[in-house]
């Protein structure tokens, strides 16, 4: 068989879908093996491509022998329990129909027991209805094997953030385009508060989850998981993504604020200035992607006194009065017009810093340390 456009189309396919040509082609060998059983009851086939003549060749294969091998029902289950075992292996032993060895003598004088003969298969001669699900066959084969290469690829991106395009916007959930004909639904649970989106929009999503199923992939996406703000911050800021500045701890409160500990392992780097940019500019960045989500940054400390005071900005502390390693338990002495900003709108703040520093904090203002003559002990 010659086919001059196949190899073209096939290389065309190949690129266009990101496989290697040699994939494509073993779709086509999967698809002509079908159409040979159709016709003949059985596998006993091969197919050679020969990409330099514009080649594709299928011929069918019997094995010479002597005499016929007589099976008896009990063997040919025997003999299909064994194919099966083969198909698990990575090169099986081929089940090979029979040719008689007078038989094959009359093709070529040369041929002995045990040698293979291939005779070529002209499709022309196969029925309307075997080409046609070749064909569809073909057509199946190329399109598992973009299902595989897609969930590989966004197995890949688990626990990761991916741009996303928006391609329909619904009363209770929004669907998104990914890439490799692969869409995600996307639940008004998993979206920020702020977040108003339309089609043709891009927005930036955390892969949760990865699920190869019998069609696409199912990719679980959301905007509300903390580990997208740490991909943000990866995203933005290079000395995050190289490991110059860690992210020590984190909170979040999805769409309204997260406050993150940072630490850089330079001293000449200013871990809050990097993140900060210039002006501001890369955490502007981040937080639109956020859709204006607040973003607290503060420093990480090894000093518990140190480290739980910064946790509690943007409130002053005027003395961290205790703290226990053991328990991780601290009490804070706050300025009294700083103690709603230290606690925050419904205990917010404190229960954000808690979150991100691991030290559960006592908050007390000025005047009850006062009265409890914790100042006058403190020499304050």
């Amino acid at each position: 068989m010659i086919n001059k456009d196949f190899y073209k189309l096939a290389e065309e396919d190949a690129e266009s879908r990101g496989f290697q040509v040699d994939e494509v082609l073993a779709c086509m060998e999967r698809a002509l093996i079908m159409a040979f059983k159709k016709e003949h009851g059985n596998t006993s086939c091969r197919v050679e491509f020969k990409k330099d003549k514009n080649e594709i060749l299928l011929y069918s294969v019997h094995k010479v022998v002597e005499a016929y091998t007589e099976y008896t029902k009990e063997d040919e289950e025997e003999v299909e329990g064994a194919v099966k075992e083969e198909v698990k292996e990575e090169n099986p032993e081929p089940q090979y129909a029979e040719m008689l060895l007078e038989e094959a003598k009359q093709i070529k004088s040369s041929y002995k027991v045990g040698d293979l003969v291939l005779q070529p298969e002209n499709l022309k001669n196969y029925s309307r209805m075997t080409i046609l699900a070749a064909g569809n066959m073909y057509k199946q084969g190329v399109r598992t094997l973009e299902r595989e290469k897609a969930y590989l690829y966004f197995k890949d991106f688990e626990n990761e953030m991916i741009n996303a395009e928006v391609s329909n916007v619904g009363e209770r959930f929004i669907t998104l385009k990914l890439g490799f004909n692969v869409t995600s639904i996307l639940p008004l649970t998993e979206l920020l508060p702020n977040d108003h989106f339309s089609i043709g929009d891009f927005i930036k999503v955390y892969v949760k989850k990865v699920e190869q199923t019998t069609k696409e992939p199912k990719v679980v996406v959301s905007r509300t998981e903390r580990n997208l703000v740490t991909r943000l911050l990866e995203n933005y800021i290079p000395e995050i993504k190289n490991g110059t500045i860690e992210i020590k701890g984190i909170a979040r409160d999805p769409g309204d604020r997260t406050k993150i500990a940072i630490y850089s392992n330079d001293e000449k780097v200013d871990a809050i200035g990097s993140c900060v940019g210039e002006g501001g500019s890369r955490i502007r960045e981040i937080v639109n992607a956020l859709g204006g989500e607040k973003v607290d940054l503060y420093k990480w400390s090894e000093d518990p006194e140190e480290l739980i005071s910064n946790s509690l900005q943007p409130a002053s502390v005027t003395k961290v009065l205790s703290f226990d390693p053991k328990t991780k338990t601290s009490q804070v002495v706050v300025p009294d017009d700083h103690l709603s900003l230290a606690i925050g709108k419904s205990g917010q703040n404190v229960r954000l810093a808690v979150q991100s520093c691991g030290w559960k904090i006592d908050i007390m203002p000025t005047s009850e340390a006062y009265e409890k003559g914790l100042i006058q002990i403190l020499g304050l």
